[in-house]
């Protein structure tokens, strides 16, 4: 059974930074893919962010690009978002999920952590 644990969301004013943090357990992770989603109220769930578990390739969505990093520590079971220049706009539940294909559908992962709450004020 894999468990993600998100942590490090919290409040900060636009033009900051955040990052938070998924903690991977239940099996080992030397293959497949984690990817980070986030819903605002009121919307659907987006893509954001996704890495395969190798570390050589990462896949952003078109409105974090530049300003977010995706990247793992391998050795912690880890995967970290880090959010630099937070826009209102960036005010979500920001989930972690891993998956054995690099995609932006939501439908290719299998495993979801609880989500941890984003809010950036203007």
């Amino acid at each position: 059974q894999v468990q993600l644990v998100e942590s490090g969301g919290g409040l900060v004013q636009a033009g900051g930074s955040l990052r938070v943090s998924c903690a991977a357990s239940g099996r080992t992770f030397s293959s497949g893919v984690m990817g980070w989603f986030r819903q605002a109220p009121g919307k659907e769930r987006e893509f954001v962010a996704a890495i395969r578990w190798s570390g050589d390739i990462t896949y952003y969505a078109d409105s974090v690009k530049g300003r977010f990093t995706i990247y793992r520590d391998s050795a912690e079971n880890t995967i970290y978002l880090r959010m630099n220049s937070l826009k209102p706009e960036d005010t979500a539940v920001y989930y972690c999920a891993a998956g054995e294909r690099l995609s932006s559908g939501p439908q290719w992962y299998d495993y979801w952590g609880q989500g941890t709450q984003v809010t950036v004020s203007s």
